[in-house]
């Protein structure tokens, strides 16, 4: 079996500062990232920033910026929120960088090679906003403004010579790739909309632009830049240092398990970069996943609209666990999610604090008191203590498998209705009336302990910080959290240290109206 994982989120476009979008799919790409990790894959995860292209140049030219300098600033707001994220990402490009130049202009050099660019004259809708083409069936005009219907964003008529890339030549491919890798594109909606688009037909794209100069140079021609898809999407490569196919890292990661990305750049994903590899003799990726949009009020987080939520703030105010467990648990995986600070501040009080903080206290407090703050021997398993350890090893196998299919919704609920069940189990066996029968309370404190811990493992990949907290309680470090574990009923050790931990979340008093 392939044990080699690689993961990316999108490159995020530094025209403005971080937003709660960019944080959610960090993220979700994060959570991948360290449940496979756990589960003994090498991972490669891979984060960064896409510098190109007239709206980064105009945005640098607005703030009396040299544009080189403006990305080397907002960038590192986002190499900064990586961090502040608490992100596993192995690596971070940006798109200014000279190994991904390199990489962009080999691979527009195939694609010229095999005959799939040629020059001739664009004349259309160009979003600068987008970054994107649209045609005449998806604009629209509301108070005498030309808008892209999909993503109201301006657009601007553009007349100039481009170079085109024979995208209309991949319709068939494309179409045939789909049905022969039906889970190239998820969730299926997503997938349902990507070959209807293609089954309309594909027209050329322009694959160069002349009225700026912000970009990757095209060879040979350095009156035309690289048109920014064509530039950004390579960054999934160029990580890997292609063109060199025979390095150690291109091998062992390309193609790439999963490109994780909001849908509204899906079909730059989705259509766009698996022609442009199928035309250059290059294995497209694995899957792309669409997810949904993080609204505020009901509506997409935007500059314009002024709705912006910053993550920043958020974590200020409650934690970055919080936040990193609110976005996984309440936002449906695949479909839009309401950001509310109301739910969000439930999802402490009763998840965080109450079912799993107070579950790790009460039980470590028990056991320090009870049985000399050791591991205490189990003997043997009754029924009743078999039947909530045995539920994680037989449904072990059924979570890597929805792991595998972004299933994010049913591991949730999992760990949430096992955290219920260890409450409702400690709670009925009643262990503080057993100080008679110490073989049975010993029993039912190992039995919980070892529930604390298969819950904390499965925890680690949403509130990494949180879950090592808990786990000091038996001493186990990053290091020894690792899946196949969760299925072993006796992996504590009787007679080792239990340790007493300080409270893992605080409630949030909820303020009057």
């Amino acid at each position: 079996m392939d044990k080699n994982f690689y993961i990316t989120t999108p490159i995020y476009y530094p025209s403005a500062r971080p937003h709660m979008g960019h944080a959610y799919s960090s993220i979700i790409a994060d959570f991948f990232a360290r449940f496979k990790r756990m589960d003994g894959f090498n991972v490669y995860f891979l984060t960064g920033t896409d510098e190109h292209g007239l709206k980064i140049q105009r945005a640098a030219e607005k703030n009396g910026i040299e544009t080189s300098k403006f990305c080397d600033e907002i960038s590192k707001t986002f190499k900064d929120l990586s961090k502040t994220l608490n992100l596993t990402n192995t690596d971070f490009i940006r798109t200014t960088e000279q190994r991904h130049k390199e990489s962009v202009q080999h691979l527009w050099n195939e694609l010229k090679k095999n005959d799939d660019i040629y020059l001739s004259k664009y004349s259309g809708w160009y979003s600068v906003s987008d970054e994107a083409f649209y045609s005449d069936e998806e604009i629209e005009e509301i108070d005498g403004k030309k808008q892209s219907i999909s993503s109201k964003s301006a657009v601007e008529w553009m007349d100039e010579e481009s170079y085109f890339f024979r995208l209309s030549k991949w319709e068939k491919p494309l179409l045939d790739f789909y049905e022969k890798n039906p889970d190239f594109i998820s969730p299926e909606s997503r997938k349902n909309e990507v070959i209807s688009f293609v089954k309309s037909g594909l027209k050329d794209l322009s694959v160069s632009r002349k009225s700026f100069s912000w970009g990757i140079k095209v060879p040979n021609d350095n009156d035309h830049v690289i048109y920014v898809w064509l530039d950004a999407l390579t960054n999934y490569i160029s990580a890997l240092n292609y063109p060199n196919k025979d390095n150690d890292l291109y091998k062992k990661y390309w193609p790439a398990s999963i490109h994780l990305i909001g849908k509204d750049i899906l079909r730059f994903h989705a259509i766009y970069w698996p022609a442009f590899l199928l035309a250059a003799k290059i294995e497209p990726p694995k899957k792309v996943y669409g997810h949904g949009w993080i609204l505020s009020n009901d509506q997409k987080m935007s500059k314009s609209k002024g709705n912006i939520l910053d993550p920043l703030e958020i974590i200020n105010e409650y934690g970055l666990d919080p936040l990193r467990y609110y976005l996984i648990k309440e936002v449906s995986f695949g479909n839009d999610g309401n950001i509310s600070q109301e739910r969000l501040e439930d999802c402490i009080n009763s998840d965080l604090a109450n079912n799993y903080g107070n579950l790790c206290q009460r039980v470590t407090a028990f056991a320090i008191k009870n049985c000399q703050s050791k591991i205490p021997e189990k003997v043997q398993f009754e029924k009743e203590d078999l039947d909530i350890l045995e539920k994680f090893s037989e449904n072990l196998a059924l979570i890597r498998n929805k792991i595998d299919n972004q299933d994010i919704n049913f591991y949730i609920d999992f760990i949430v209705n096992s955290l219920f069940e260890a409450n409702k189990y400690f709670n009925d066996q009643e262990p503080w009336k057993k100080k008679n029968d110490i073989t049975r309370l010993n029993t039912i404190v190992y039995t919980t302990l070892e529930i604390v811990r298969k819950i904390s493992f499965l925890l680690y990949p949403i509130i990494p910080e949180s879950t090592l907290k808990a786990l000091k309680i038996f001493n186990i470090n990053e290091n020894e959290i690792i899946l196949s574990t969760v299925a072993n009923n006796d992996f504590l050790v009787k007679g080792n240290s239990i340790n007493k931990i300080d409270i893992l979340f605080n409630k949030i008093e909820k303020k009057d109206d």
